[in-house]
C-alpha cells in the first residue's frame, strides 16, 4: 500500500511537472510568435515607409516641364532650342516641346495646351514682349510657375513668372556702339550707319537698338541712315541690304545687325553688289554664331557680340531650385563677351553654335 502511494505521488508529481513544463513552452512560443508578428508589422511599415519615400523622391526629381520656342530662325535659336532640351532630358525631366514659328497667336496656343495638360512647370522665350498678361494669369491660377528665357515681357505684374534668365540686350547693343567708337576714333564723320532690325516688337529688337543708339549718340558724326526689320533671318536681311545698297550704296559706312544671321545674309548682298564687306562697310553682328566666326576669319565680318545661347543647363538648375522651394531672383543675366575678325581663325575650331 505504502509503495502504491508512492507511485501515486510520484505520477503526480511528474504529471505537474510535465504541466508546468507545457505552459512555459506555451509562454515561450506565443512571446516568439507575438515578436515574429511585431517584427514583421515593423517590416511591413518600414517597407511601406520606404517606397513611399522613394515615390516621393521621384514624383520631386521628376518634373513635366512644357517649353515653347520662338522657332527656328537662325542658328543661334536651333541651338539654344536643343540645349535647352538636351538639358531638360539629360536632367531625367518629361519634356514637352511646341515650336511658335515667329507667330505669338501659336505661343499662346501651346501655353494654354500646357495649362490643360497640367505640366508642372513652363518655359517659353516671347515671340514679342506685349500680350501676354491674360496666359500668363492664366498659367498662375493653375499655380504653374512661368520661366521666362532669352527675351523678357512688358508685364506690370511681375508675378506672372518666377524668373527671367538670359543676355542682357540693351548692354549688347553698348557694346556695339562702344566699339564701333572707338574703331572710328580716327574718323572725321559724318559716319553713315544702316541698321537691320530684329522682329518687330521683340525684345533684343528694342534693347539692342536702345543701346546702341545711347552710345553713338553721344557723338555727332554717327548717324543712322537707314533703319529696318530682317525679322533675324538670314534672307530677309539680304532682302533689306539689297535694299539699302540700292538707295544709298555708295553712302553707307557701317552695317549694324540685331544678329549676325542678318548680317551674314548682308554680306551676300554686299558682295553682289560690288563691294567688299568689312573693308568697304563695316560689318557688326550680334550672337557670335560659328557663321559669324567663319566670315571672320574670311575678313568679311568685323566683330561680333557674344550672345549665349547655351544656357539649357543653367535654367533646368534654376527650375529645380524652385521647385525645392529656393526664392530666385527676378532677373539672372548670362555671361558673354565680343569677338573680332583677328580673334576669329583661332577660336573657329572651339564654337559649340
Amino acid at each position: 500500500m505504502k509503495r502504491l502511494l508512492e507511485a501515486k505521488g510520484l505520477l503526480v508529481l511528474l504529471f505537474a511537472l510535465l504541466l508546468l513544463l507545457a505552459a512555459c513552452g506555451s509562454a515561450d512560443e506565443s512571446g516568439s510568435d507575438d515578436e515574429a508578428a511585431s517584427d514583421d508589422t515593423e517590416q511591413t511599415e518600414d517597407g511601406n515607409d520606404t517606397e513611399e519615400q522613394d515615390s516621393n523622391d521621384q514624383a520631386a526629381e521628376k518634373l513635366v516641364i512644357g517649353f515653347s520656342q520662338v522657332g527656328a530662325e537662325s542658328e543661334w535659336r536651333t541651338a539654344n532650342t536643343k540645349s535647352i532640351q538636351d538639358a531638360i532630358k539629360d536632367a531625367g525631366h518629361e519634356l514637352k516641346f511646341s515650336d511658335a514659328q515667329q507667330k505669338q497667336e501659336n505661343q499662346i496656343k501651346a501655353i494654354r495646351s500646357f495649362i490643360t495638360q497640367k505640366v508642372d512647370a513652363i518655359v517659353f522665350s516671347p515671340v514679342v514682349e506685349t500680350g501676354f498678361e491674360t496666359v500668363l494669369q492664366e498659367a498662375k491660377d493653375a499655380d504653374i510657375p512661368v520661366f521666362l528665357v532669352d527675351r523678357a515681357v512688358d508685364v506690370d505684374d511681375d508675378s506672372l513668372w518666377a524668373t527671367f534668365l538670359g543676355s542682357d540686350f540693351v548692354e549688347e547693343g553698348r557694346k556695339a556702339g562702344n566699339w564701333l567708337v572707338e574703331e572710328m576714333t580716327d574718323e572725321e564723320g559724318p559716319i553713315n550707319i544702316v541698321e537691320l532690325q530684329g522682329t518687330v516688337g521683340s525684345a533684343p529688337a528694342i534693347d539692342r537698338k536702345e543701346g546702341f543708339e545711347e552710345i553713338i549718340g553721344q557723338e555727332d558724326k554717327f548717324e543712322i541712315i537707314k533703319s529696318q526689320t530682317g525679322d533675324f533671318t538670314r534672307a530677309k536681311g539680304k532682302e533689306v541690304m539689297e535694299a539699302f545698297l540700292k538707295s544709298d550704296g555708295d553712302n553707307i559706312d557701317v552695317l549694324y545687325a540685331h544678329n549676325d544671321d542678318m548680317a551674314i545674309g548682308a554680306i551676300q548682298a554686299i558682295e553682289e553688289y560690288g563691294l567688299k564687306p568689312a573693308e568697304d562697310i563695316t560689318i557688326i553682328g550680334v550672337d557670335a554664331v560659328k557663321g559669324a566666326f567663319e566670315a571672320m576669319a574670311d575678313g568679311k565680318m568685323n566683330v561680333t557680340i557674344e550672345c549665349n545661347p547655351l544656357f539649357g543647363p543653367q535654367l533646368v538648375d534654376l527650375i529645380e531650385q524652385h521647385f525645392a522651394g529656393e526664392e530666385l531672383e527676378k532677373r539672372i543675366a548670362v555671361e558673354e563677351s565680343m569677338y573680332t575678325m583677328d580673334q576669329a581663325e583661332e577660336l573657329l575650331p572651339t564654337r559649340e553654335y
